[in-house]
């Protein structure tokens, strides 16, 4: 079992709004997921960016990988 941190979509289209989630590599990129530790909204003039920086320090400690944008969401927020 994969355990990656990635980027799930919700939002009106035209309109994205992504939630991070911790979830396994096999399941849907909306579907079900492991725990939420934040949300990402790229819409506006910056980018609007919530974390639960102790749970995902957790998560990365487990051995979760993160996707290639939420690696970078990381980076901006300094982890």
């Amino acid at each position: 079992m994969a355990v990656k941190i990635r980027l799930a979509r919700c939002g009106a289209k035209k309109r994205p709004f992504y939630r991070i989630v911790v979830a396994d590599g096999r399941y849907a990129r909306d579907g079900r997921f492991l725990e939420n530790v934040g949300t990402y909204d790229p819409m506006g003039a910056t980018a609007a960016i919530t974390l639960k920086k102790e749970r995902v320090q957790y998560w990365l400690g487990q051995g979760a990988l993160p996707s290639d944008t939420v690696n970078s969401i990381f980076k901006k927020e300094g982890l």
